[in-house]
């Protein structure tokens, strides 16, 4: 009996441990069913493959246009080479010109004036070619340095430039300090080709001048200015006047000269 229900218990046991493990499996599946492998519908595989056809298709335009470029680029610039060397000669003339332009001996000679003649035809015709070769030159002079056309071999000091700096900046105060006063109602005079008015101009001198009017102001010595409607400073000038004919002096030189 002991026997028979100790096998009983044992087989309940093994009965209650694979319960266990098909609950086990049934609440935690394989991962390799978990993992779906989701198949693409038509309609995507169609998408994915006009991507492909187009991507395909830009690649070979790009293609194609490298090619173009590179077949253009030989044509245009397959004689780059020769051109860069056959620079050398138009240079060698423009300096053989400017040597026999500044030999003391040849200055001035027939001689020299006919050399420079031909070497000057030579030149022109050597541009010409170039030209029609679509090979130009730079236009440097007065222009701002550009690396990508310029190589710079000195520095020059430029005086004049450094006086137009000076010269600038100095117009920049001037035009400030017009503005500053026009701001607080001080105002220059306009004076030039006026009439002298004495309220506002102080006549300095007359200049002889037959093309304005007798009275007219034609040079201005010192700017005068107003402050509202009140005279700050009157402007110092130069007023025309009649050119006195020379027959009229000796008229009356001869004149005084009876009288005497």
């Amino acid at each position: 009996m002991e026997k028979e229900e100790n096998q009983n218990n044992t087989s309940k046991e093994q009965n209650f441990g694979t319960t266990e493990e098909n609950e086990k499996s049934e609440e935690n599946p394989n991962t390799e069913d978990k993992i779906e492998i989701k198949e693409s519908t038509p309609e995507e595989k169609v998408v994915e493959l006009e991507d492909k056809i187009t991507r395909t298709f830009a690649e070979m335009e790009n293609q194609r246009r490298r090619f173009e470029k590179e077949k253009e680029d030989a044509f245009e610039y397959g004689g780059y080479s020769f051109a860069k060397e056959a620079l050398n000669l138009i240079d060698n003339l423009e300096r053989s010109i400017q040597v026999l332009k500044s030999d003391e001996k040849l200055k001035n000679t027939d001689a020299l004036n006919i050399t420079l003649e031909h070497l000057d035809i030579i030149n022109k015709d050597l541009i010409s070619i170039f030209e029609k070769n679509n090979i130009k030159q730079i236009d440097s002079l007065n222009k701002k340095l550009d690396p990508n056309f310029h190589q710079a071999m000195m520095e020059i000091e430029d005086d004049t430039k450094e006086l137009k700096k000076t010269l600038e900046h100095l117009d920049i105060i001037k035009k400030d300090l017009i503005s500053i006063f026009e701001r607080n109602n001080i105002k220059q005079i306009d004076s030039l080709n006026k009439k002298l008015d004495p309220n506002f101009h102080q006549a300095m001198m007359e200049i002889e001048d037959d093309t304005k009017e007798p009275g007219t102001i034609i040079q201005e010595i010192q700017k005068g200015f107003t402050i509202k409607d009140r005279l700050l400073r009157p402007s110092l000038v130069g007023v025309s006047k009649k050119v006195t004919k020379k027959e009229e002096k000796t008229e009356e030189n001869q004149e005084n000269s009876k009288d005497k």
